[in-house]
């Protein structure tokens, strides 16, 4: 792609979500989120291949209809209430039309079909975008009306999501479906606690983000799209395998690592407001993504292929990692010492 034209539609992303993170206007927030899905079609689409193409299409009718639920949700809200707030989300017919407009914008269950296709037809880095950037103005949006939502509905929704989040990633063998199913897991954690304690949520998607980023950059360092060639592919880059390895094991939730500082905070909030069923449930489900993200370990540094594969091996390359994805990795295997500092800013 062009580097102008990528320059374009980078900074037309940036745009897109600062408008609607910033806005308080649903109008505004609805054109800061279409600015962002037209950024991110071409990105998706760069290669030409009929999956990207497929891909991006089938972005384009989700993400459009998903506007056009918030855009009536929001002039039907106005219509029974005179307010264009959107911290003033009040009659109860517009919050249901949110709830399923911002679930279809995030892919969270029963909205979530659409997510693991476009992730499957996207390159890697444009995968990384729609796991983390795509996701940050849809979850500020649902921040700010959180208290307007239905907590009941949202905790079924979560339970569904973390059940077909974990289950339908077992038998994948493509790294991005099983991504894309990681995403719908962690989506499933961020929407159980938002009608609780919403700065949960936040700090979720924070290191969510974060760890996605550190292993699609990894990913992408060691051009990995499958299992049987992420099997052959510690021989290239030994230190980045390892790295990736503990990543991928803070992404599963595991104690002494990043990824269990929010799953903690959010099983000891939601046993504080007389939840404990729905923690209980919900850290079950969390034990189907584990087994696959322990196959994706496994397969990275742990295990040679039991038998001739298909693949050819990838050409050594002396090609430097690049320090960010070193910095990545390292704050999102370290960070649980700090998750007093951390409990006290909540």
């Amino acid at each position: 792609m062009n580097p102008q034209a990528k320059l374009i539609f980078t900074t037309s992303l940036l745009l897109g979500t600062t408008i609607t993170i910033s806005s308080n206007h649903w109008i505004t927030a609805w054109a800061g989120l279409e600015i962002n899905t037209l950024a991110i079609l071409p990105l998706i689409s760069k290669s030409h291949h009929p999956r990207a193409i497929e891909a991006a299409t089938k972005y384009f009718l989700v993400q459009a209809t998903a506007s056009a639920l918030v855009l009536f949700s929001s002039m039907t809200n106005a219509w029974h209430t005179g307010q264009w707030d959107i911290t003033q989300l009040t009659h109860p017919e517009s919050c249901l039309i949110l709830t399923s407009a911002i679930a279809m914008k995030l892919g969270l269950a029963p909205f979530h079909f659409w997510f693991p296709e476009v992730l499957q037809g996207s390159p890697l880095i444009t995968g990384l975008l729609l796991s983390t950037v795509m996701k940050f103005p849809p979850i500020t949006l649902f921040l700010m009306t959180s208290h307007s939502l239905n907590p009941t509905l949202l905790t079924w929704m979560a339970l569904l999501s973390a059940a077909l989040g974990g289950w339908m990633g077992l038998n994948q063998t493509q790294v991005r479906k099983i991504l894309a199913f990681s995403s719908i897991a962690h989506l499933g954690w961020m929407t159980i606690i938002i009608s609780y304690n919403p700065k949960l949520t936040l700090l979720n998607f924070y290191l969510y983000a974060l760890m996605t980023s550190a292993t699609f950059l990894a990913l992408n360092s060691i051009k990995v799209l499958k299992l049987s060639t992420l099997m052959t592919s510690w021989t290239k880059t030994p230190a980045l395998n390892a790295m990736l390895f503990l990543v991928l094991l803070s992404l599963a939730g595991l104690p002494p690592l990043t990824g269990f500082l929010p799953k903690w905070l959010i099983i000891q909030e939601l046993t504080k407001q007389g939840m404990a069923p729905a923690a209980v449930v919900i850290s079950l489900l969390s034990l189907l993504g584990l087994f696959f993200y322990l196959r994706l370990a496994y397969c990275a540094t742990i295990t040679l292929p039991p038998h001739a594969t298909n693949q050819m091996k990838l050409w050594h390359t002396n090609k430097p990692t690049h320090a960010l994805v070193a910095i990545l990795a390292i704050t999102s295997t370290t960070l649980l010492p700090i998750s007093p500092m951390i409990s006290t800013l909540l």
